[in-house]
């Protein structure tokens, strides 16, 4: 049975992560409870996880696009 060819990885824009409000950094997205601060959660289409310690809170239909 032959390979399936792997998609490369997109490299995440460090621009995205953060807003500058007034002179004031501002980050977007949370951070991990669990971890703590410096670990922040990924965002998918329906939930917030983390990628070290698997934390996952699920979005509410009535909070999505």
């Amino acid at each position: 049975m032959a390979k399936k060819k792997k998609k490369p990885k997109k490299a995440v824009d460090i621009k995205s992560l953060y807003s500058v409000e007034g002179g004031v950094l501002k980050r977007k997205t949370k951070f991990c409870p669990k971890c703590g601060p410096g670990v922040f959660l990924a965002k998918h289409k329906n939930r917030l996880s983390c990628g070290k310690c698997g934390y996952t809170e699920f979005i509410k239909k009535s909070e999505q696009k």
